[in-house]
């Protein structure tokens, strides 16, 4: 559900803005730092503020895989699949997330504890695999101690 305020938020960031050329993807960025994703509802404010086109919106945000239209869990789950950690078993890190917490990438709890990313690097290859929880880094992760990790952030 919305905050009641986004139209000010979202009215601030505009007037921020205002006058760029092709400002999209920096006004949807700014407005999911603020408001945490893209709901339904601030695409249709932007859109209607900006004269830009509703389909235009939601094509940028589906284009990037960094803008949510869902919300967030309360607890940001990313595992690394980049080379170093798919070649230390990133992958077994991942499906093990994934019967951990009942959801594939890009997906978030129905309770909204959790949301699951998967990302190409998270800057820690000598760790490898690595998954992070909200801002904390854990490296040399195994399987079997996935659901270990988890139960840190319930």
């Amino acid at each position: 559900m919305a905050p009641k305020d986004y139209k000010n938020v979202i009215d601030e960031i505009l007037a921020r803005y205002k006058g760029e050329r092709d400002p999209e993807i920096i006004i949807l960025q700014a407005v999911q730092q603020r408001l945490s994703y893209l709901a339904k509802e601030y695409l249709e404010y932007i859109s209607e503020k900006t004269g830009i086109s509703l389909t235009k919106l939601y094509g940028v945000a589906t284009f990037y895989p960094s803008f949510k239209l869902n919300p967030p869990g309360r607890n940001q789950v990313k595992v690394c699949q980049g080379t170093a950690c798919h070649v230390r078993g990133g992958a077994k890190v991942l499906k093990e997330l994934e019967k951990a917490i009942r959801i594939k990438p890009n997906q978030t709890t129905e309770d909204r504890r959790y949301s699951l990313e998967v990302v190409r690097c998270l800057g820690c290859c000598g760790l490898s695999p690595v998954m992070m929880v909200n801002n904390e880094t854990f490296g040399r992760v195994k399987p079997a101690k996935v659901e270990e990790i988890l139960s840190r952030f319930e």
